[in-house]
């Protein structure tokens, strides 16, 4: 059987084995539960999960099955054109060309908090000709003329909500949220980020589902490589995912961007700072897309200061301990947009420290 050819609604011999698997599991689950902790012989979990099939990918080895995976870039970087790229390609069940996909047809969820139908459809459509997407692929946006239900606390509550029923009505497999501030505007704290990652990784076990989120990253420097620390809000974040890939902004081309992992927990890091995906932003067949170029050392893309700008950068960071003695390193490091380590060496040349 061609598995890139499943018609609306089939399950495949490989889903219903999953489901098999997953129920045997979870049986032996409870016999062995004790309040929040469940105990086996550590031989058993390994003879359960080698029972289990391997997670396919979805993204390459940048997102698999079954993960709860967060992408982030800065703004205007083509965080939404990517994701909508790989809604597209998980829905069909066909690879976007220079990366792998190894599943099968899914019907995807795409929650769509940044655009409005009208700039999907110029997105996604030239002339009189639009990009003929999948009926596996569902959009979602807010509705506008929403009113809050009694007893729904805020708007927050209200959009996880209905995210649920629409997963469970639509069957939906894979579920793509575009962006992150729109489930819980606060995630600068632990605090914020745990009950955030706790909520997303119910609905991952509950549904079933494969959760990519979209993230931003506050302005950077943009001649330091991407980490996690550019994740925008508490890097608590990535302590709860199960995988984190980044967009970065190449110094060469205007149009030129490379994915880098940050996180992976189904495969070794394969596209680290020395091997990172260099693509373009083109538009193809009415299709705004990332296009794959070649791979590179992600060093060969970063913005490379001028003396003058090395100096400037030092210039402002006496001006501002000086007028502000009270500021910290990590404060001073923040407002100029540069790191701990060097605002502490220049304040230190500077006798200000």
């Amino acid at each position: 059987m061609n598995n890139n050819i499943f018609p609306e609604g089939f399950i495949s011999l490989d889903h219903l084995k999953q489901d098999h698997y997953a129920i045997n599991a979870n049986f032996e689950r409870e016999k062995n539960a004790s309040g929040a902790l469940i105990i086996q012989e550590a031989n058993k979990w390994v003879e359960q999960a080698r029972l289990r099939p391997a997670p396919k990918m979805l993204f390459d080895e940048f997102w698999f099955e079954n993960e709860l995976c967060v992408l982030f870039a800065d703004t205007n970087v083509g965080k939404s054109i990517l994701a909508v790229q790989i809604a597209d390609s998980i829905s069909k069940g066909v690879p976007i060309e220079g990366f792998r996909f190894t599943g099968k047809p899914m019907r995807v969820l795409y929650c769509d908090f940044e655009l409005s139908d009208k700039q999907f459809e110029l997105r996604y459509s030239e002339e009189k000709k639009s990009y003929h997407f999948s009926k596996r692929f569902f959009r979602a946006e807010i509705n506008p003329d929403c009113e809050l239900p009694e007893g729904v606390a805020d708007m927050e509550q209200y959009i996880n909500i209905s995210l649920e029923q629409l997963l469970s009505s639509k069957q939906s497999e894979v579920l793509i949220i575009d962006n992150l501030t729109y489930l819980r505007t606060g995630t600068e704290k632990a605090s914020d980020a745990l009950p955030l990652m706790k909520s997303l990784k119910s609905i991952k076990r509950k549904y079933n589902v494969s959760i990519l989120v979209l993230a931003h990253t506050p302005k950077r420097d943009l001649t330091k490589p991407l980490t996690k620390n550019d994740l925008q809000g508490s890097k608590m974040l990535i302590n709860f995912v199960d995988s984190c890939f980044a967009i970065g902004e190449s110094n060469n081309e205007n149009n030129q961007r490379y994915l880098k992992q940050i996180k992976v927990r189904n495969a070794a890091v394969r596209f680290d700072t020395t091997n990172v995906v260099v693509t373009e932003i083109i538009k193809e067949d009415a299709m705004v897309q990332f296009r794959f170029i070649e791979y590179d050392y992600e060093f060969n893309h970063l913005k490379v200061r001028t003396e003058e700008e090395v100096q400037e950068l030092d210039q402002q960071i006496v001006e501002l301990k000086k007028s502000n003695p009270s500021l910290s390193y990590q404060m001073i490091s923040e407002q100029l947009n540069t790191n701990k380590t060097r605002v502490m060496r220049v304040l230190k040349r500077a006798g200000l420290s």
